[in-house]
């Protein structure tokens, strides 16, 4: 559980001493269907893991609260969208396909299964993606069930052990550089060099050497634009670069808890709305 970013910024927020403004964690128990506003801003960062989370998130929205990043997107959306969508927007992805449980999902049986091919054409798939290759699930994060295969064999290997999960296989890209985005408010992009080869804790290179401009330049303009499609305004991007070409790898939505922003003062109607790039967060203009 992440646990460094969400005080800093309550800490940072809170410091600011905007008129009016104060952030905290949410505290929340049963929730009731009329649950009357008490916020206007939610910065998620743990519902992806907690159902009950995203389920209040929806209501509190449904009350008149702004959550970054939006609740409902997020249900209809998954990885492999995001990769057929960024590559119909010209944006670089390794090839990629989507494979049929390996095991039954809950409550199916093979009936279920009957618009399913069978046996698949292995072949054509392998000769589409090429090896190396990575499988992992086609949503959620954390590099859970992610396995990087060189061969058919360790393909199936590691596909037998999967479950009912929904996989897929992506080419494995080479990569001579790395880099992990930060992009906030549909604005802003911050371009960190990143070795995901070493420990944890290493990973974000020290100095920040900065790619060159041609390629600082289709990071920026690539990630803003898979951004914006999404609609997410807190979102991290990270690229693997092959032969000067920087493909999306993976895109985050959220990191790891839930923190509110509320104003002290009772709302009001007259308020506009005002979006804070910086911060990736809304506040009201009196």
């Amino acid at each position: 559980m992440e646990n460094t970013f969400p005080p800093a910024l309550v800490e940072k927020i809170n410091a600011m001493k905007a008129e009016g403004v104060t952030a905290e964690f949410v505290k929340i128990g049963g929730i009731r269907m009329d649950e009357p506003k008490k916020y206007d801003v939610i910065i998620d960062r743990i519902s992806q893991d907690i159902p009950f989370y995203r389920a209040y998130l929806k209501n509190a929205m449904l009350q008149g609260t702004i959550v970054i990043n939006n609740p409902f997107w997020w249900t209809a959306d998954d990885k492999f969208f995001n990769y057929a969508l960024a590559h119909k927007m010209g944006v670089a992805i390794p090839p990629t396909v989507i494979l049929p449980h390996h095991e039954h999902p809950p409550d199916t049986t093979d009936k279920s299964m009957r618009n399913l091919m069978y046996p698949l054409n292995w072949e054509e798939v392998f000769a589409y993606v090429g090896f190396p290759a990575f499988l992992k699930p086609y949503a959620g994060g954390g590099w859970k069930h992610v396995y990087k295969v060189h061969s058919p064999e360790e393909f199936f290997h590691n596909y037998n052990q999967t479950g009912d999960l929904c996989m897929t296989l992506q080419h494995g890209v080479e990569f001579e550089d790395y880099y992990r985005c930060y992009v906030v408010g549909l604005e802003k992009v911050h371009i960190m060099k990143n070795d995901p080869k070493a420990l944890y804790h290493e990973r974000y290179v020290k100095g920040n050497p900065e790619p060159g401009t041609k390629l600082k330049e289709r990071i920026e303009k690539d990630a803003l634009a898979l951004c914006r499609a999404l609609g997410y305004d807190l979102n991290t991007v990270e690229f693997a670069v092959e032969g000067g070409v920087p493909s999306i790898r993976s895109r985050h939505r959220r990191g790891r808890s839930i923190r509110r922003c509320r104003r002290n003062s009772k709302p009001s109607s007259r308020r506009r709305w005002r979006r804070t790039a910086t911060s990736g967060t809304r506040t009201r203009r009196r």
